[in-house]
C-alpha cells in the first residue's frame, strides 16, 4: 500500500469480548498497511471480563466508554471519535482473513462516487465451530433473510450473493452497486468501510444501525461496493448463543421500530417469500432440499443445522412479535 494512501479509523464495539478480541486485533495488526495510516478505537460497553486489558495489550490507540452498551451505540461513539478519512467497522468477532484485506477494501474508494464498501463473502473455514461454518455457507446469520432474498453475501445453495434487483458494474476487484432505494440488500455489518465525510449527511446517532445508514446513502443517490474477498465472522459457537442472538436481533428491531428510529423498509420486502419460508418450515422437505444442494457444493455436516436454524428463527421471531404486539 502506498504511503500516500487513505487513512483509516477502525472502530470495534466490544462488550465482554475477551474470547475473540485478541484474534481480531492480531488480524488487523498484521495487515500490509503502515501502522501510522490507521488508528484502532475500541468502544467498550462496560465489559466485566478482560476485554479492556486485551485491547490495551494489543496496542489499541483509544478505549472509549459506551454508556448505552449496545454495538450500535458503540459504533456511533466511534464515528464521533474517528480522525481519519475512512471509518472501518470491524466487530470483535471478525477476523481479517488475508494480509492485504485493508488494501483490497480501499480499492473502491478510488471512485469518488462510492461512499462505502463491504465484502462479498463470509469466509468459510473448516476449523470454525459448526454454526459459524453454517452461517458462512448460507452467506447470512439469519436464514429468513436468505429466503426473503435480501441477504448480501454469497449463499452456496442459492448460487448468488443476493436476490435483490440491484444492478452492478464489475470493476475486476469489486462490484459497484447501482441500487434503487427498494433494492438494498441487508449490508453494512462485519467489515464495512465508509467515507467519514459521507457520514455527516446521514442520521446515525445515538444508534448506528448498519442497514439503515446504507439505505440512507442509497436514497441520497450514493453508491456502494461489494469487494470480492471475505471476512470471518465467529457468529456462534453453540445453539444457545445462536438463539440469544436471534432473539436480540428481532427484539431490538421491534423496540426501536416502535420508537420510529428504524429506516430500512423491512415491511416492503416480499411477503410471498415470507409465506414460503413459513410453509417450508412446516413441510420440512424444501429445507432438506436446500441443504442437499448446499452439501453437494461444499460437503460439510454444518448443512444439517439448516432446518434447525430455520425453526429457531421462525419460532423466535414469531413468538417475540406476538408478545410485542400484546404489550403494545
Amino acid at each position: 500500500m502506498e504511503e500516500e494512501g487513505k487513512t483509516i479509523s477502525i472502530v470495534i464495539p466490544v462488550l465482554n469480548s475477551e474470547r475473540v478480541l485478541g484474534e481480531c486485533l492480531r488480524s488487523i495488526l498484521i495487515q500490509d498497511c503502515p501502522r501510522k495510516r490507521f488508528e484502532i478505537i475500541a468502544v467498550d460497553g462496560g465489559s466485566r471480563d478482560r476485554t479492556v486489558e486485551v485491547a490495551q495489550a494489543f496496542g489499541v490507540d483509544r478505549v472509549l466508554r459506551n454508556p448505552l452498551r449496545t454495538g450500535e451505540a458503540g459504533k456511533a461513539v466511534g464515528v464521533e471519535a474517528a480522525r481519519n478519512e475512512i471509518v472501518a467497522f470491524i466487530d470483535s468477532d471478525n477476523i481479517l482473513d488475508r494480509r492485504d484485506w485493508l488494501k483490497r477494501m480501499l480499492e473502491p474508494f478510488e471512485d469518488p462516487s462510492i461512499v462505502g464498501a463491504d465484502t462479498l463473502y463470509y469466509t468459510y473455514r473448516r476449523e470454525d465451530p459448526l454454526i459459524t461454518r453454517y452461517c458462512a455457507l448460507i452467506g447470512s446469520n439469519d436464514p429468513l433473510c436468505v429466503y426473503l432474498g435480501n441477504f448480501d453475501r454469497y449463499c452456496h445453495f442459492k448460487g448468488t450473493w443476493t436476490e435483490m434487483s440491484a444492478r452492478t458494474e464489475d470493476r475486476a476487484g469489486y462490484l459497484k452497486m447501482l441500487m434503487g432505494e427498494m433494492d438494498v440488500p441487508g449490508m453494512g455489518a462485519d467489515g464495512f468501510l465508509v467515507r467519514a465525510e459521507a457520514l455527516k449527511d446521514v442520521d446515525y446517532k445515538p444508534f448506528y444501525f448498519d442497514i439503515d445508514v446504507v439505505h440512507q446513502f442509497v436514497v441520497a443517490g450514493k453508491h456502494l461496493a461489494k469487494v470480492k474477498i471475505g471476512i470471518v465472522h465467529l457468529f456462534a459457537n453453540n445453539i444457545r448463543v445462536f438463539i440469544r442472538k436471534t432473539y436480540r436481533r428481532i427484539n431490538d428491531y421491534l423496540y426501536f421500530d416502535k420508537l420510529g428510529m428504524r429506516k430500512y423498509p423491512w415491511r416492503h420486502l416480499n411477503r410471498v417469500n415470507l409465506l414460503k419460508f413459513i410453509l417450508y418450515n412446516l413441510l420440512l422437505i424444501p429445507l432438506i432440499w436446500d441443504l442437499t444442494k448446499g452439501y453437494k457444493k461444499v460437503p460439510d455436516k454444518a448443512w444439517f443445522f439448516h432446518p434447525i436454524a430455520c425453526w429457531i428463527v421462525l419460532l423466535t421471531y414469531g413468538l417475540t412479535y406476538v408478545v410485542n404486539r400484546l404489550v403494545r
